[in-house]
């Protein structure tokens, strides 16, 4: 007996094989052709609005570089008429009274580098925020954040800006250059150099100070006008005073004439009067006007002429009164013995309570 054979149903849909995939379409010549034809007519449509666009930034980096050189080279011009006017004066009569050559230097030097600062911070800064604007960008969030972040350094760096504004001011206002004796409250001495956040101050020591300009609350200069110098003779009260004056009248005058003093002395030596009047003595003023500087310089030798002058005619100078001291023989002689002790005497109740227990004696 024979079994009928089975036949599997044919698959009416047959599985591709590996070499009949599909390959990517290719574009045509005529898609290439419409693509390119689209940029073409993109480039056309928007080719004006670039050529504004660029020739707009153009003419703004244009103004703002020219108008950045010729503000630099007017301060900068400003700035050398500065120092063409000091070196003129100097050494004359007038320069006496002005700053000296390297101080107007070093401050309009300094001022020239601020003002061309912020020229071109101002100029470039406005600058790129009208390019900003021709590409339709939005100013408003960033001009929000930069106020925001221009507060929170201005907290945070507070000291900085208020040294750099100090510095500022201080050579605007000229209150004190190179060369200057000054009292700055914190530090005082020579200024050997002005900057913008510090100044340098060299002290009657050789120490040199590092001030900053936020921390001078007040300012005494001892280089600027003229100064007083001030010289105070006491002599005895049964002096003759015309003779006093007559003999200071003489040393004032040789003094005004002699080299360099008649250079430093910008007035004449004045006898005011009498400052005070004691029992045993008078003090007698005197007062002239110097060159910035040099009140001290005067006022020695003024003194030492002064003294010199009075030995020659015979007028002594009283100074304080001696201090008494006691004889050593006129001393109380119980002075330096101590005071009487209770426990002096061995019948006080003191003695008997401080003197020790003898211990009872051992019968056997």
């Amino acid at each position: 007996m024979s079994l009928p054979a089975v036949l599997p149903a044919a698959d009416p849909s047959p599985s591709p094989t590996p070499s009949e995939t599909t390959s990517p379409a290719v574009p045509s010549v005529q898609d290439a052709h419409e693509s390119a034809a689209e940029a073409a007519s993109w480039v056309e449509q928007n080719w004006s609005t670039w050529l504004a666009i660029s020739l707009r930034v153009l003419l703004i980096l244009v103004i703002a570089a020219v108008l950045r050189v010729f503000v630099r080279r007017a301060i900068t011009k400003l700035i050398d008429r500065m120092n063409r006017t000091a070196q003129a004066v100097d050494g004359t009569a007038l320069g006496g009274l002005l700053v000296n050559v390297e101080r107007r230097r070093q401050r309009s030097q300094a001022i020239g580098s601020v003002l061309r600062s912020v020229a071109s911070f101002l100029i470039m800064g406005t600058a790129a925020l009208m390019i900003l604007s021709t590409f339709e960008i939005n100013l408003a969030p960033l001009l929000a954040s930069a106020g925001v972040a221009g507060v929170a350094i201005g907290f945070g760096a507070r000291n900085l800006v208020t040294d750099f504004l100090s510095g500022v001011f201080m050579i605007l206002e000229d209150q004190y250059g190179v060369g200057d004796s000054i009292d700055a409250g914190v530090a005082s001495g020579e200024v050997i150099e002005v900057g913008l956040r510090v100044t340098k101050l060299r002290g009657d020591n050789g120490a040199i100070w590092y001030v900053r300009n936020g921390e001078v609350k007040r300012i005494g200069n001892l280089s600027q006008g003229w100064s007083t110098a001030g010289v105070d003779v006491t002599v005895s009260s049964s002096e003759d005073l015309d003779k006093v004056k007559a003999t200071i009248g003489e040393v004032a005058e040789r003094m005004s004439k002699e080299e360099p003093w008649n250079e430093l002395l910008w007035g004449p030596i004045e006898v005011l009067g009498l400052d005070s009047v004691l029992l045993d003595s008078m003090v007698v003023r005197v007062s002239a006007k110097t060159m910035p500087g040099k009140s001290l310089t005067v006022e020695r030798e003024l003194r030492w002429r002064i003294k010199r002058a009075f030995d020659a005619a015979d007028i002594p100078i009283v100074g304080r009164a001696a201090v008494l001291v006691e004889d050593e023989t006129s001393a109380d002689p119980t002075a330096g013995m101590a005071a009487p002790s209770a426990y002096a005497s061995t019948t006080s109740p003191q003695s008997v309570a401080a003197t020790p227990l003898t211990p009872p004696s051992v019968t056997k």
